[in-house]
């Protein structure tokens, strides 16, 4: 049984008992009507429909009478015949994106979500209960950038690496590439991306990686006297290296990870990519600009962008050292 059911129930047998009072005049209309928590209109309607019909005239008229907003019956057909042929494992936010921009849905994420739950195709999410709360974000794009990288099976029987590097105040995504394996090179070759493009940035938050960081003991605390290929380079664009002890102290990159992990598979197997030369142009030709235009956000405050770093040197600052000279570097024009 329904609240709906019950207070139908409840309201006939509340509204007798106050509307032979105001008919025995022991009651003002006004003063029956706020006993019963409704308007003096409301309740002169319902004395109305009572003389006339009986205790049927105050039942609520919707019950029961479809509503002029629900989703047409074939709308709903077409949506969920479309899920099940091409977007089956896909999260409802995921194909309502596609549906509206692919498919021409007029309908709201809301009755999306109903029809295919309604279908029992996407189950119902738990109630999310206290979390932890979020570190606010940089105020300004470019003083926080975070770079990670994740092994993941992009495409059916391949692993590849994903390596990220997008901006705290922003999420947005400036470099974002796949390689057979993480490294030096690679994480350098994302810095020199970001440096050539939207420009220097303040500070770098990274995990404990030998790509950046030499680390004694598995665990332990980094050691910032023995520099790596990746930590030597950044000084010298004067940019701050942050190690993050915890995945909870990543919460940004993490949570952009498991979206990312979530949805680029799926795009990647419907456009029909098979190959990582082929996933490299789709995320620059198509993925990224729809990633950042859906989940970038604004910054906090408004300032002139970063300055731009030049070509040479970038490409310089992020290579690597040989043999304690400068000068013979390897530039990280690396085919990703």
């Amino acid at each position: 049984m329904t609240w709906a059911t019950v207070r139908q129930e409840v309201r006939p047998m509340r509204f007798e008992a106050w509307y032979e009072r105001r008919h025995r005049r022991e009651l003002t209309m006004a003063e029956a009507a706020a006993m019963l928590g409704v308007s003096e209109r409301t309740f002169r309607r319902w004395s109305g429909r009572y003389d006339t019909d009986g205790a049927a005239g105050v039942q609520d008229q919707r019950i029961g009478r479809a509503s002029v907003r629900a989703v047409p019956v074939d709308d709903a057909l077409r949506m969920v015949t479309l899920y099940e042929r091409r977007y089956t494992g896909w999260t409802v936010k995921h194909c309502h994106e596609h549906w509206q921009a692919e498919h021409g849905g007029t309908r709201s994420y809301t009755g999306t979500k109903k029809t295919l739950q309604a279908a029992g195709h996407v189950a119902r999410a738990p109630r999310r209960g206290a979390h932890r709360k979020k570190r606010p974000r940089n105020p300004l794009p470019g003083m926080m950038l975070h770079q990670d990288g994740s092994s993941h099976e992009w495409v059916p029987g391949c692993q590849w690496d994903l390596i990220v590097t997008l901006d705290d105040a922003t999420s947005e995504v400036y470099s974002a590439f796949f390689v057979d394996e993480d490294g030096p090179l690679s994480r350098l070759q994302g810095l020199r991306e970001v440096i050539e493009t939207p420009g220097l940035f303040s500070s770098l938050d990274t995990d404990r990686g030998s790509h950046y960081w030499y680390t004694a003991e598995t665990g332990g605390t980094v050691d910032k006297t023995r520099l790596t290929q990746g930590h030597r380079a950044l000084p010298h664009l004067g940019v701050t290296l942050i190690p993050a002890y915890s995945p909870e102290a990543r919460g940004r990159s993490e949570r952009a990870f498991r979206t990312l992990q979530d949805r680029r598979p799926k795009e990647l197997a419907l456009a029909g990519i098979t190959d990582r030369a082929a996933a490299n142009r789709y995320r620059t030709e198509r993925f990224l600009p729809h990633h950042n235009a859906r989940f970038m956000g604004g910054p906090q405050s408004r300032a002139p962008p970063s300055s731009h770093g030049s070509g040479r040197t970038s490409r310089k600052s992020c290579g690597c050292k040989r043999r304690g000279l400068w000068p013979r570097t390897t530039p990280c024009g690396i085919r990703a």
